[in-house]
């Protein structure tokens, strides 16, 4: 029989999914999931598609490989898309994606699925990590090809179907959420419309600034080789460091973004994210590198930014722009090194100090103190060399 994997959540859109699949292509259904940090319910997944016929079902813990080789490598680059987000969902895809396919060629499948809408982002993404390694495997997109056109038909497929509907997907359209390690996302219902506020139980991962302590709270991230190794001097895995400054920044509501972004597929959406660690990082990594690395370097990370950020954001992890660009990102992360202290209150970061053995910074050139360290006539050469410039 032929076989199909499908990138399943356990949840109703791609329990629909998977009956449809068994409907429409008469194979057996490999339900995959990508453990990467979401709130998962292991027992609710394998319970859902077991009552669905599924005989093989796959959850694999990419907690670590997702923050190690994804995330951590987004962070040195400093990558945000169009000036605020941080790329929560975007850096996830590519190693689902990725997984799937080693999945699908393990068990000889014929083709994958997901679940991404066609109106969205993520089939791009998936699709083009489907395609970068395993280019012959067929990809099936129900939401592009199937006959149901609304969430009223999907809840009559449901209930046709013996398929479990969650109370508060009856009827009205829920929010549509994706969560990882490194952020949560909420769009759909209210914030569709963009002169509406968010309401404040949307957020699942940050107190209000308002709510958060009235002290604030102090953290060091310690960096080797340009990456974050350990929070006060304890030294942690990929995975354990950043849920452990989800909990700090979260519950001094930090990391909260409000935003309207531009689609790669051309539409503009609007989106609260939360991205409660991955905010301390991305401030404490450009404080450790402004303290490690060269003018030079740094900005030529800066020039390159909004590049990198974007083919993240259009699903080119994989591409050779990409992966040029993480070249010049990574030329001198053997110099970032040290530890960087953070004050964390109702919402703000403060820099507290930033400590290094690097040579980059140097207290004898900067010091209002005289000292025979800098030759200020250089200086009057330098100005007079630029003014020519001006004309």
């Amino acid at each position: 029989m032929k076989k199909i994997v499908l990138a399943y959540s356990g949840g109703l859109d791609t329990s629909i999914i998977l009956k449809w699949l068994q409907e429409n292509y008469k194979a057996e259904v490999i339900a995959y999931t990508a453990d990467i940090g979401q709130e998962i319910d292991k027992k609710k997944i394998i319970k859902n598609a077991k009552k669905l016929g599924v005989k093989k079902i796959i959850i694999k813990d990419l907690k670590n490989i997702f923050v190690k080789e994804y995330v951590f490598p987004m962070i040195r680059g400093h990558a945000i898309y169009e000036g605020v987000y941080l790329l929560g969902t975007s850096i996830a895809r590519p190693l689902i994606a990725k997984d799937q396919i080693k999945t699908a060629k393990k068990y000889k499948a014929y083709a994958v699925s997901h679940g991404a809408t066609g109106k969205g982002n993520d089939q791009v993404r998936f699709e083009l990590g489907y395609h970068y390694f395993g280019p012959k495997i067929k990809i099936i997109a129900p939401w592009r090809i199937w006959k149901l056109k609304s969430r009223t038909d999907l809840i009559n497929y449901a209930k046709k179907h013996g398929i479990t509907i969650p109370k508060d997907k009856k009827g009205a359209p829920p929010f549509s959420i994706d969560d990882n390690l490194f952020h949560t996302s909420t769009e759909g219902k209210v914030l569709e419309n963009p002169k509406n506020s968010a309401p404040e139980f949307i957020f699942r991962r940050t107190v209000s600034p308002e709510k958060a302590p009235n002290k604030g709270t102090h953290v060091t991230i310690n960096f080797k080789n340009s990456d974050p190794v350990g929070i006060n001097g304890k030294k942690l895995s990929p995975s354990k460091l950043l849920e452990k400054l989800n909990q700090l920044a979260g519950k001094n509501g930090i990391g909260r973004v409000d935003l309207v972004e531009n689609r790669f597929i051309g539409i503009k959406s609007r989106g609260v994210y939360e991205t409660p660690g991955g905010t301390l990082l991305i401030n404490a990594h450009r404080a450790i590198d402004s303290v490690t690395l060269d003018k030079e370097t740094m900005h030529k990370k800066d020039t390159i930014m909004s590049r990198y950020a974007e083919l993240i954001y259009n699903g080119y992890w994989y591409s050779k722009e990409r992966l040029k660009l993480q070249k010049i990102v990574d030329l001198k992360r053997s110099k970032v090194n040290g530890s960087v202290r953070l004050k964390l209150y109702k919402g703000n970061i403060t820099i507290q100090s930033r400590i290094t053995n690097s040579g980059a910074y140097s207290m004898k050139k900067v010091s209002f103190e005289e000292n025979k360290t800098f030759n200020k006539k250089n200086i009057e050469n330098f100005i007079n060399f630029h003014k020519k410039k001006l004309k």
